[in-house]
């Protein structure tokens, strides 16, 4: 573990959500931290925004592994509870299918899961979803510990454990997860609810790992949890811990160059001109800007970086209706979280990631929060609408165009259809409407194309071609969605632990509070 000068001056590239969480951790420390944003908020993708009487979770819709962000807290200050109020949802989601059936997951109890299953779709159905978590258990229990929770260095080091081959079986690198759902789960609809936790890292099942698999354990063994005010106000907490601690922001001030000798990082250079000096940066921006943009010209250190960042698949993107319901005592009630399912899902990734165009007929991800504080109007409702979209690129090639408004007006229209006509009334509530597409999201977050997610998981080697948290430029750190271990609120939160761990403790830090 390196261990820096007493008076180290951390430099952070972005305030989205792992970049606070590193900051945090390293101000606790010993060392002097300022964050630069190049936007006027903090808190990256993980925004809750207010329209009218409505507010909308526009990024994540749910915190799953609180634990992690409990450590976060516990780790720098008050703990998570104090600053925030989870509300376990359950059922975590209800899965409706074409075919008219329906099946709601309990959250925190696979005992109510599988009765769920049975009544649905018989015993052996719950049986066979059963047998699949018992798998993804292990699966988490084998990868948790040098896939998610550490530095990964290279795929040669996980050759060094006295385990490998055991592990690798459990793990089976050369399935994808729709492999493993066609061979454990003869249930299409079970398939279609494995396939969809791909989408989790931005992903195709067919080329996703099967581990990805575990998300679904992850997320029936430690809950899904909404955040009281919406999953945005989890930004506002981090941003105060910072504050509180004495992390330095400048907001609406994008960095333009990190500067380096061709070893190591000598600092960064701002758009408004300054130069800063630092041994230390940590870099909350996706990959691609900080290897091809931020740092320009050939660096021989960083041939084999860019060579595997170049080599990736960038995750899918989303399109977003943010609805505002108008109370209606006769409307059919939601669950937190509604899916519904097309008659062809393997359409939705063919769309996306072969023919690079919209789906015409996607699944549909209706987040309903049932929190009073997210409406100003008693009876009132917040609807989150997503569909997976392929990324935004303006000439067309290797994406959409997500320019044409006429385009997207329709196709949110046509969303809406597509709703009703599975039994959710909403044109005759609408007070908001409106919508965010890709080219949305890389204009706010710099997320290039719209990507949710950074890099996908799509291939068995995709997590080695992730950005690594430690660069081969020396005194430089990846955090956040497209470094290590992947994008999604509780990996991103490792990340920021992984990285804050990296660079270590000044010899002035003080203990941390338990």
């Amino acid at each position: 573990m390196e261990r820096p000068d007493p008076v180290s001056h951390v430099l952070v590239i972005g305030a989205g959500i792992g970049g606070m969480c590193t900051a945090a951790r390293l101000k606790k420390a010993g060392h002097e931290v300022t964050v630069f944003e190049s936007s006027d908020h903090v808190g990256g993708k993980c925004r809750t925004e207010w329209i009218g009487k409505y507010a909308f979770d526009t990024g994540p819709s749910l915190l799953t592994l609180p634990a992690v962000y409990r450590d976060f807290f516990q780790k720098t200050g008050k703990h998570l509870g104090q600053v925030v109020h989870l509300d376990s949802v359950d059922p975590s989601f209800d899965y409706r299918f074409s075919d008219g059936t329906n099946v709601k997951f309990a959250n925190l109890s696979r005992h109510k899961t599988l009765e769920a299953i049975t009544d649905s779709y018989g015993s052996e159905s719950a049986n066979q979803w059963d047998r699949i978590m018992r798998r993804a258990e292990r699966m988490w229990d084998v990868s948790r510990e040098p896939f998610i929770e550490s530095e990964l260095t290279s795929i040669f080091s996980l050759f060094k454990r006295p385990t490998v081959l055991r592990d690798l079986f459990i793990i089976s690198p050369w399935k994808s997860l729709r492999s493993l759902a066609e061979e454990l789960l003869p249930n299409r609809n079970l398939r279609y609810i494995l396939d969809r936790y791909a989408t989790y890292s931005g992903s195709d099942p067919r080329s996703a790992p099967s581990v990805l698999a575990t998300i679904a354990f992850v997320e029936e063994a430690f809950g899904a949890w909404h955040i009281q005010g919406g999953i945005g106000s989890l930004s506002v907490a981090i941003h105060q811990r910072c504050v509180d601690l004495g992390v330095a922001f400048e907001l609406n001030t994008p960095v333009s160059e990190i500067n380096h000798d061709g070893k190591k990082v000598t600092g960064i250079t701002l758009k408004d001109g300054r130069t800063l000096s630092s041994d230390i940066v940590v870099a909350n921006a996706d990959a691609s800007i900080v290897y091809d943009v931020l740092i320009t010209g050939k660096v021989r250190k960083l041939r084999m970086t860019r060579s595997r960042l170049h080599r990736t698949t960038p995750s899918l993107a989303g399109f977003t209706l943010l609805l505002g319901l108008r109370p209606d005592a006769d409307a059919p009630p939601l669950e937190h979280h509604t899916i519904l399912f097309p008659e062809n899902y393997d359409q939705e990734f063919d769309s996306i990631f072969t023919e690079k165009k919209p789906v015409q007929d996607p699944t549909i991800y209706i987040c309903a929060p049932k929190d009073v504080h997210m409406v100003k109007t008693e009876g009132g409702l917040s609807l989150s609408v997503l569909v997976n979209a392929p990324r935004h690129n303006p000439e067309g090639v290797d994406g959409w165009d997500w320019n044409n408004e006429t385009f997207n007006r329709e196709y949110a229209s046509k969303i809406i259809d597509l709703i009703e006509a599975r039994g959710i009334p909403i044109r005759n509530r609408l007070e908001v409407f409106e919508y965010r597409t890709p080219a949305d999201l890389e204009r706010s977050v710099n997320a290039p194309g719209g990507s949710i997610y950074g890099t996908s998981s799509n291939g068995a080697r995709a997590a080695f071609l992730r950005a690594r948290n430690r660069s081969a430029l020396k005194g430089l750190y990846c955090v956040g969605g497209s470094a290590h271990p992947g994008g999604g609120l509780p990996l991103v939160g490792l990340s920021a632990e992984i990285v804050a761990n990296a660079i270590g403790r000044t010899k002035n830090a003080s203990p941390e509070m338990h």
